[in-house]
């Protein structure tokens, strides 16, 4: 096979399944609705389960819907037959993976979920196999061809399960209310966990904070402002809020008679950047890169009273950059 076959096949692939995505995005019905239904009224743990390629598939849909916020885990159709059914609880939901319906690995879980009433999602490309006629909501794959036309390899399939999966569980988690702030919790590790981190994380707090008050004289302002070595000092007013900020390029404007004005007077009045706590740091690193213009640095206040201050080298360290 020569390049030019190779990337032919290639997007081949890529196109035939994008197609039968758009296939599936414009099949999805009542069903769907119904599935998300049954998923965020389950008290329990969404299983799932499958055989195959489709047992791979239903393992990374588990993995999604756990990172989401939805508990959840993957229960091998052989091995429920062997035990693994007491992992199934009457409180869960199941979601049962199989493009034809009729693998008779499956007959065990079916034959549980229809005994003690646990809600059974089925996904597949025939509803009136038996799968799609034993579970509560079918979601039928769209009428697609595999893109391995002579030997049927699960291909097109598989990719639209692993969608079909995806739009449940972003559906449900939009339809419980999951944050990027819950999001972190489960994700406290490499880049995703930094960029989930909120600044109360990375931020200094009081006995770092260069501050000085505004009728502070400039000489006392500069010592705070060089022993704290953040190249600023925030200015507050009789209320303890931050009033203004005194900066490098405030001390050019001001060269002249520098020492004998005080801290209110030299000040840039109304910081336009600052963050609260709770401010996601990758969201403190977009306001930050705001050309608008760009700092390096971030008071962080409550009610308008600084508690805290963030350089853009917190952010660095903390692998957010």
């Amino acid at each position: 096979m020569s390049d030019f076959d190779a990337i032919a096949a290639g997007r081949r692939v890529l196109t035939t399944e994008a197609a039968a995505l758009n296939l599936q995005a414009a099949a999805l019905d009542e069903a769907f609705a119904r599935a998300v239904d049954l998923l965020y009224a389950a008290k329990g743990r969404v299983i799932c389960t499958g055989i195959g390629k489709s047992g791979h598939v239903a393992r990374k849909i588990a993995a999604t819907f756990a990172s989401t916020g939805a508990p959840a885990f993957f229960v091998h159709a052989n091995e429920a037959s062997h035990g693994d059914l007491g992992m199934i609880g009457d409180a869960d939901v199941v979601l049962a993976l199989s493009k034809s319906g009729q693998n008779q690995e499956l007959a065990d879980v079916i034959a549980y979920t229809r005994r003690f009433h646990i809600p059974l999602i089925a996904v597949t490309a025939s509803a009136d196999s038996a799968l799609g006629r034993a579970a509560d909501v079918v979601l039928t794959l769209a009428d697609a061809e595999e893109v391995t036309a002579e030997v049927k390899a699960p291909t097109t399939s598989t990719t639209l399960q692993i969608a079909l999966g995806d739009a449940l569980a972003v559906a449900l988690l939009e339809r419980r209310g999951f944050t990027a702030h819950d999001f972190k919790t489960l994700h406290p590790g490499g880049k995703l966990g930094a960029m989930l981190r909120t600044v109360g994380d990375l931020m200094h707090g009081a006995p770092e904070l260069p501050l000085v008050d505004q009728a502070t004289p400039m000489p006392q302002a500069l010592l705070e402002m060089t022993e704290k070595r953040f190249g600023i000092v925030g200015v507050t007013g009789a209320d303890g809020r931050l009033a203004g900020v005194v900066t490098d390029g405030d001390l050019r404007r001001h060269l002249d008679g520098l020492l004998d004005r005080t801290a209110g007077e030299v000040m840039t009045p109304g910081p336009k950047k600052t963050a609260p706590p709770t401010m996601l740091a990758s969201e403190a690193l977009a306001l930050m890169s705001d050309p608008a213009p760009p700092v390096t640095v971030l008071f962080v206040v409550e009610d308008g009273r600084p508690v805290g201050i963030l350089h853009i080298h917190d952010l660095l360290r903390a692998g957010v950059m």
